[in-house]
């Protein structure tokens, strides 16, 4: 039994496509949609059907190329806290979920790989994401990946073989790091608080946040919804006196604590490297600390900019060589395990 309208037989080749005729429109959108119903000459239920086929070598990399199945985004493993007696490295969970949650599938980027593993793996992944934490960004293993993959990044760029960069908190300072190794960290009284974010005259061009509707920008400008969780800062004084940092990054955000200005989200004018000093992955994945800002506000938040940078990676289209090797390296592979309640993250993946 037929609710409304008519069913329509589909023929298997030539003739036309019928289908269910569905019944009239109505409603206060009944007359705006029958006139364009008119226009674009649907009223008919049967469309012109040509056979066609189409043929897919073995070679076809359509999927791939479309990131069908998503793109896949490195993050660079780190060791733990200098005072931790447990020295496994690790990334804390929710970064994890925050690539995932806009449909990303992720790799752990290892340390103490050599050159050539670097670049197998870089010409694999389609972006990379340098995580928050407390390790040594100047001297270590963790320091010398992140030279090798920051120099990849910006040659492939300068190629013209586009490939995204997104680093939070220690990541934040560490893309500061790479591009002046004269840079200055000031220590600042930003610790565990949420704070509105100053935007400056530059963040009306930025791309992080083009795809922001207009309110929530002044929600971001007006409400604490940006998690703070560092000790050390760039000020702006440091990265405006800086010709080399204030000429490749342009500042979008910026807070204060009680003495001096520091920046708090920046982006590269000519490559697409982004950074927050903020943390916008705790808002919806951490709950250890009171000072997370949890509302929907929050979690919008959160999602756009996770939406915005997997995006980014979707522009590459660099490959792993086979499925079986990319699933040998996804992160699939490791377990998240409880921090605990006193943890800074409630969830880590071991390496």
């Amino acid at each position: 039994m037929e609710r409304s309208g008519t069913r329509r037989k589909m023929p298997l080749s030539g003739g036309c496509l019928t289908f269910r005729t569905p019944p009239p429109p109505s409603g206060p959108w009944a007359t705006w949609l029958s006139s364009l119903s008119t226009k674009l000459g649907r009223t008919s239920t049967c469309l012109p059907l040509r056979r066609s086929r189409i043929k897919l070598s073995s070679t076809t990399t359509v999927l791939s190329s479309l990131h069908l199945t998503g793109p896949v985004i490195g993050v660079l493993v780190q060791s733990p806290r200098l005072q931790s007696a447990d020295r496994r490295l690790f990334i804390a969970a929710s970064y994890i979920k925050f690539l995932e949650a806009a449909g990303a599938k992720v790799v752990p980027v290892l340390l103490e790989r050599s050159l050539g593993e670097y670049k197998e793996l870089f010409n694999s992944i389609n972006g990379l994401l340098l995580p928050g934490g407390s390790t040594n960004i100047y001297t270590t293993n963790y320091s010398r990946a992140l030279r090798i993959l920051f120099k990849l990044a910006l040659e492939a760029n300068r190629k013209g073989d586009y490939f995204p960069v997104w680093g939070t908190c220690l990541g934040f300072q560490a893309l500061s790091f790479m591009v002046s190794s004269e840079i200055r960290l000031t220590r600042t009284n930003s610790k565990g608080m949420a704070l509105p974010l100053n935007f400056t005259k530059e963040a009306k061009g930025s791309r992080m946040f083009s795809g922001f509707p207009d309110e929530l920008i002044q929600e971001l400008a007006s409400k604490p919804l940006a998690l703070h969780s560092h000790k050390w800062s760039v000020t702006s004084r440091v990265f405006y006196t800086d010709h080399t940092l204030s000429t490749f990054y342009r500042a979008i955000t910026t807070n204060w604590d009680e003495k001096q200005e520091y920046v708090s989200t920046l982006e590269g004018y000519r490559y697409p490297f982004y950074g927050t000093q903020w943390h916008p992955e705790k808002l919806a994945f951490e709950w250890n600390q009171s000072s997370i800002p949890h509302s929907a506000l929050g979690i919008r938040i959160m999602f756009y900019l996770a939406e915005f940078f997997v995006n980014e990676a979707r522009k590459n289209f660099h490959s792993f060589s086979s499925e079986a090797k990319e699933r040998k390296a996804l992160i699939w592979n490791y377990y998240a395990v409880s921090s605990g309640v006193r943890g800074v993250y409630v969830q880590k993946y071991y390496i």
